[in-house]
């Protein structure tokens, strides 16, 4: 098929684009051609790249149609945050794409209830990141059900692989906290340590899209979490981190208010941001519709971005 990804060069493109290459599909990826791919490979090769502002084309009213132009059998949006964007897109492209799946995030829950979270769950989104995502699926699956819009959506959690700081044992994306654990530092955690963080590899997300892809009939109209199977506490975390070094983790706890004093303001709203939705969500679905589960636990997808930061000298062992 031939398949167009809107924003194909970021943490998920860098795998999704070179395993649609190597399934044999023609792969055209819309891109403001301002970053290369995470990891270089031979597939880019055979990608066709069209330049486009997508926020300057949509002020137009031109985005939409410049994708439909493509005609692609499939199209996969991996940028879309705001709801008049799926709009547009989705006005343009209906009646003329076997499937438009749409990359959300798991933050449109809001904050965990009862674990682990199914995509059935009821949907209490805060913040700005959030609550645009939840309007989107909202939206998409209102135009599958009424007008049979063929729209998936993919929910991943914190997206993590090398190339760049993963979410980290204090929910947040300072490296400094890798290299204290590394160092065998003392490192201050919020509260007891006990909210969660839960991470998946780029590249089971890129795995999810494509096993979307190959069960239409199962996956249009949908929704499905991409996460590893299990959460990790902040404390289990930054005990293994440590281990990685072979140091033993020196962790001290702080009351919330306390806590943010000892980091930056943009520290703490990250972690802010992260503590309290403490996501453990539900692989099931993905699973028993589409036979898809992921290849990489929580601990092996961090540990591989960490050795990264490692080679990069971004954290010195």
């Amino acid at each position: 098929m031939r398949v167009v990804v809107i924003g194909g060069s970021g943490h998920i493109g860098t795998y999704l684009i070179p395993r649609l290459v190597g399934a044999g599909h023609e792969v055209v990826n819309v891109s403001r051609g301002k970053r290369e791919p995470y990891s270089p490979h031979g597939a880019w090769r055979k990608v066709t790249t069209v330049t486009a502002d997508r926020a300057a084309e949509e002020a137009d009213g031109a985005f939409g149609q410049r994708v439909a132009g493509l005609e692609g059998d499939v199209v996969i949006d991996l940028i879309c945050f705001k709801e008049s964007s799926a709009q547009e897109i989705a006005d343009a492209l209906s009646g003329r794409v076997r499937q438009f799946l749409h990359c959300g995030t798991v933050w449109v829950h809001g904050p965990s209830a009862q674990v682990p979270t199914t995509e059935d769950a009821r949907r209490e989104p805060f913040g700005d990141y959030g609550v645009r995502k939840a309007a989107i699926e909202a939206f998409l699956l209102d135009r599958a059900q009424r007008d049979g819009f063929p729209a998936t959506i993919i929910h991943p959690g914190h997206i993590t692989g090398p190339g760049w700081v993963p979410v980290n044992p204090a929910g947040n994306v300072n490296p400094a906290v890798y290299q204290a654990l590394a160092d065998g530092d003392e490192v201050a955690l919020p509260n007891l340590g006990m909210e969660t963080v839960q991470h998946v590899h780029a590249d089971d997300v890129a795995r999810l899209f494509m096993d979307a892809m190959a069960s239409p009939s199962a996956a249009v109209g949908e929704s499905f979490h991409s996460v590893a199977t299990t959460a990790l506490t902040l404390r289990g975390y930054a005990e293994a981190v440590a281990g990685w070094f072979g140091k033993e983790a020196r962790l001290a706890f702080l009351p919330w208010e306390e806590w943010r004093a000892t980091v930056s303001e943009q520290d703490a709203q990250i972690t802010y941001d992260h503590i309290a939705h403490s996501p453990h969500c539900s692989m099931e679905k993905a699973e028993r519709l589409l036979g898809h589960r992921p290849r990489y636990t929580s601990l092996e997808a961090t540990s591989e971005a960490v050795d990264w930061l490692v080679r990069a000298g971004t954290v010195k062992a």
